[in-house]
């Protein structure tokens, strides 16, 4: 699964070299945000808090064409809502390779810059109940798609929205309404500082 991380990012990487424009960006975002949507077939324990919190930072290469690239990762605690108290703990995080289709900077300038992306990773789960047992330890291999908006309010710093879905993909069946859903997945909003080498 690691080589499969890696390659995605590498053939991302790739893709937006083969047409390298004369102005490229490096950015990186530190970002906090929420998700939402959630769903997931993994552990009967604790089903899914509709709201957890999640923090995590990106690196993004722009270039002031229509091509770009990034690796994100996300890590939110407490993810799974657990009503009668058995568990100590849960959390899950994602680290993806993404490609950016943005609007040229030639049409935004130093607007806000809308994009769309798309790409590959894996996604972990994890949770340990009160007697420190580790009830649920597993990876898997996750799709990312979601879009948003980076705008500089200075030469070298600015905000990032982003709206994305994460998800597992290899589905599970719910075992109260016998539906196939992601064995893992939810949506995810947040809103960061990009700051702009």
């Amino acid at each position: 699964m690691k080589a499969l991380v890696r390659a995605t990012v590498l053939a991302a990487a790739c893709l937006c070299a083969s047409s390298l424009p004369a102005h490229a960006d490096l950015i990186f975002t530190p970002f906090v945000g929420k998700t939402f949507g959630s769903q997931q077939t993994l552990t009967l324990i604790g089903n899914v808090d509709k709201k957890a919190w999640v923090i995590g930072g990106s690196a993004a290469w722009l270039t002031s064409k229509v091509l770009g690239a990034e690796v994100d990762f996300g890590y939110s605690p407490r993810f799974l809502n657990d009503p009668f108290q058995l568990l100590s703990g849960s959390n899950v995080l994602s680290l993806t390779g993404n490609v950016l289709l943005t609007v040229p900077l030639s049409v935004t300038r130093e607007s806000l810059r809308p994009y769309v992306s798309a790409g590959m990773g894996m996604i972990h789960a994890g949770a340990e109940d009160n007697f420190g047992v580790s009830t649920l330890d597993t990876s898997r291999l996750a799709l990312s798609v979601g879009g948003g908006a980076i705008g500089f309010l200075t030469q070298r710093a600015g905000v990032r929205f982003d709206l994305r879905h994460v998800r597992s993909t290899a589905n599970g069946v719910e075992t109260s309404t016998l539906l196939t859903v992601p064995q893992l997945g939810y949506w995810r909003a947040t809103i960061g500082v990009a700051i702009r080498y």
